[in-house]
């Protein structure tokens, strides 16, 4: 049996609408980032309403594009999740500008906290815990913050492999987590499996660890796209699988689509009421219209468009 599901037609077919799967996308979240929020002429047409949309903030990316991004997406009536990458932040006084700006002009009440990916910090953070420390969330009253989340681990946290130090930080969030007002969850890195993320999911479970789990998950995608992404995000055990299927050239070059590990995800939600895992969160590798299309193809009535609704 495949990983992932192979097909190679561009649009939506008709697809028979699973429940389990209808169920699992209710409250799907989506990520962009400027550069490809441009692209798209509606969100309304291809986001159901009230979508949560985490705004990507790319080393280089000026705060004055990250903001309005959150306007428009504000506007048009969805929840706006910025991403606070805690090493390209300089300073304390631009956390707190950043908030202020995002606050006060696209009415953003939610955040991502996350160490960033560049390897040197540029100020003050290195950590989304230090931010979280900083108090200027709960301060400014956000209502929500997530924080990252690997279910393959991660190498800039853990060089030796093991996953000792980000436990320790998901415990520490854990705690945190009955300090603040703030909902928090975690949002992870994407996985291709859905085996392993489970494993991950009882075992953070397992250690104390109860935020509510987004799971990452890669959007339709050529393969080759697919392990460009892996390779910069370090998705270690995903990539060897996508290297092996990439051996099979006929599919090389074929979209594929996150179609089997969502439903196993939700067939073992369906079957397991108190599993950790929540929410989808889409990474739109493909585009964003082709993630929407996919949605709208699979989810039924989760993933009606504004538009339509």
């Amino acid at each position: 049996m495949s990983l992932l599901s192979f097909r190679k037609t561009k649009e939506p077919a008709e697809t028979t609408v699973n429940p389990q799967l209808e169920a699992f996308l209710q409250d799907y979240s989506i990520e962009v980032m400027p550069r490809t929020a441009e692209k798209v002429d509606d969100f309304r047409a291809l986001l159901p309403a009230g979508t949560r949309v985490y705004i990507a903030h790319i080393e280089g990316t000026p705060i004055d594009d990250m903001v309005a991004t959150a306007k428009r997406l504000s506007t048009d009536g969805y929840k706006v999740m910025p991403h606070f990458p805690a090493r390209i932040i300089k300073d304390e006084a631009t956390l707190g500008d950043w908030i202020a700006r995002y606050q006060g002009e696209a009415g953003v009440d939610q955040a991502l906290l996350l160490a960033g990916g560049v390897s040197q910090p540029h100020g003050d953070y290195h950590s989304s815990m230090q931010l979280l420390e900083s108090g200027l969330f709960d301060k400014a009253g956000f209502k929500r913050l997530h924080v990252a989340g690997h279910p393959e681990g991660n190498r800039d946290i853990d060089k030796d492999g093991t996953d000792s130090h980000v436990m320790d930080a998901l415990r520490w969030k854990q705690r945190f987590n009955d300090t603040t007002d703030a909902d928090m969850a975690l949002a992870t890195q994407f996985a291709f499996e859905a085996k392993p993320i489970i494993a991950w999911a009882d075992a953070i479970k397992d250690a104390g660890v109860t935020l509510p789990i987004h799971i990452g998950i890669a959007g339709p995608a050529k393969l080759q796209t697919m392990i460009k992404f892996a390779i910069a995000c370090g998705v270690g055990p995903s990539l060897k699988v996508l290297q092996k299927r990439a051996k099979d050239v006929s599919k090389l070059l074929l979209p594929f689509e996150p179609t089997e590990v969502l439903t196993k995800l939700a067939a073992h939600t369906a079957a397991n009421p108190d599993f950790n895992i929540t929410n989808v969160h889409f990474f739109p590798l493909g585009g964003i219209k082709t993630n929407a299309n996919w949605a709208i193809a699979h989810g039924g009535a989760s993933a009606v468009p504004a538009s339509q609704s």
